[in-house]
């Protein structure tokens, strides 16, 4: 039997509901870093990666690798000090762990973005995390409390998309 899978054509835009956007992204938190890409280089192949790290605005640090495997750009993170909580409330404080953290949405347009917004707003979905680096990125990361994850919608600009594009393909 050499069946291929023929998956539906996407009928994605906003306003059609938070999962009807370009899934793109598969994040995960951590607390080595290190130990995580060695994880995910031995067991799961992907083993290059394109960092971006820096202080957070409430005095901890950030340090996030991502890597493609096919079609899906891995997010690894480690945060660490104040202003950290939120990508450390789902791992344990004295063991080493990986957790699932958000799926990645991708918005490809100033207007989507701009109806993402307003779909965001009218929902009341709870906005947990803002990003606005003009000329690299937009991204909110919303809550998503019935799913037990949270979902991340990224609108990069020049300086982004060429970022991603940078990131190697393992």
């Amino acid at each position: 039997m050499n069946d291929v899978l023929s998956r539906p054509t996407a009928k994605l835009g906003p306003g059609q509901g938070l999962y009807r956007n370009d899934l793109f992204q598969i994040a995960y938190v951590t607390n080595d870093i290190e130990r995580a890409l060695q994880i995910f280089a031995d067991r799961y192949g992907v083993k290059e990666w394109r960092r971006l790290q820096g202080d957070m605005p409430a005095g901890g640090r950030i340090r996030v690798e991502f890597g493609w495997a096919g079609g899906v750009l891995f997010e690894v993170t480690q945060a660490d000090g104040p202003g950290s909580e939120f990508y450390r409330e789902v791992l344990p404080k004295d063991e080493f762990a990986i957790r699932f953290h958000h799926l990645g949405y991708f918005i490809p347009t100033e207007a989507a973005w701009q109806a993402l917004l307003k779909e965001i707003d009218a929902g009341g979905v709870k906005v947990l995390n803002k990003t606005n680096v003009p000329g690299f990125v937009q991204a909110r990361i919303v809550q998503a409390p019935d799913l037990g994850h949270y979902i991340e919608y990224i609108f990069p600009e020049a300086g982004g998309i060429a970022f991603f594009l940078g990131a190697p393909s393992n």
